[in-house]
């Protein structure tokens, strides 16, 4: 319960401002670049990244080098921190002020690329597949595919989620570009550059995840790819639950 004179949560104090919201919205949907943020806020570059180390000194939004170019970053809103974060404020004002998870609706259609479609991809369309139960249309594919799939995304899914897909193959993008999807996800900075166009102007999104197979650690690496590609899979489930059958199959 609140009383008299109490702060407010630093949460809302971080984002009840009209800038910082405006990316914190921004970027619940996908990775982006400073230019990116700047061109989709209109504002200067120097008042958004200030607003930027905000929130970063505030433990919600990290920044990591794209791999695509040395020089830029992409900005990642840590949706975890932030739900934390809703609940204790909510709890702040009242106990009995809880979230409720939304219904499912619709069978939305999906599809994950990466370069290789070797790791990441095929690790998110498994995952993908694997909590909602198959009730998802959910593929992946590669810019430029490889003859199979990595060893260790295959263990990191059988060890880590008793998921098994060591008889798949990878599978080209261009094999796919026919094909109608709700949802174009880029788990790669290069192949977010070359993806192809879909019909139907599907939504986009990119997350932006290093290539275990060129990560120091070995297995360990695609361990953490598995948990961060799950950890932002389900984030993406109540999105998926909360689009209508019609705007999911206009």
């Amino acid at each position: 319960m609140t009383f008299p004179g109490q702060a407010a949560p630093a949460f809302v104090r971080l984002a009840a401002h009209p800038v910082r919201w405006r990316l914190l919205s921004e970027l619940a949907t996908s990775d982006h670049r400073v230019r990116e943020l700047v061109r989709s806020l209109g504002e200067p570059q120097n008042l958004v990244s200030y607003h930027l180390r905000l929130l970063r000194d505030g433990g919600l939004v990290t920044a990591r080098r794209s791999s695509f170019d040395g020089r830029d970053s992409y900005y990642h809103l840590d949706l975890e921190r932030c739900a934390d974060a809703l609940a204790a404020t909510g709890a702040a004002l009242h106990p009995a002020l809880r979230l409720a998870p939304p219904a499912p609706a619709g069978r939305p259609r999906v599809v994950f690329a990466c370069t290789g479609n070797s790791a990441r991809s095929p690790i998110a369309e498994a995952l993908l597949r694997h909590h909602t139960g198959g009730h998802a249309e959910v593929t992946s594919g590669g810019s430029h595919p490889k003859e199979h799939l990595h060893p260790g995304a295959v263990r990191a899914l059988r060890e880590r989620y008793g998921i098994d897909v060591a008889g798949q193959r990878p599978r080209g993008l261009d094999g796919l570009t026919g094909r109608r999807f709700d949802y174009v996800i880029t788990l790669c900075d290069k192949v977010r550059e070359v993806c192809p166009e879909f019909p139907g102007r599907p939504r986009l999104a990119h997350w932006s995840i290093p290539d275990p197979a060129t990560e120091k650690g070995g297995y360990r690496a695609f361990a953490r790819a598995a948990a961060e590609i799950d950890t932002r899979v389900r984030q993406l489930l109540p999105v998926l639950a909360s689009t209508t059958e019609q705007e999911v199959r206009p």
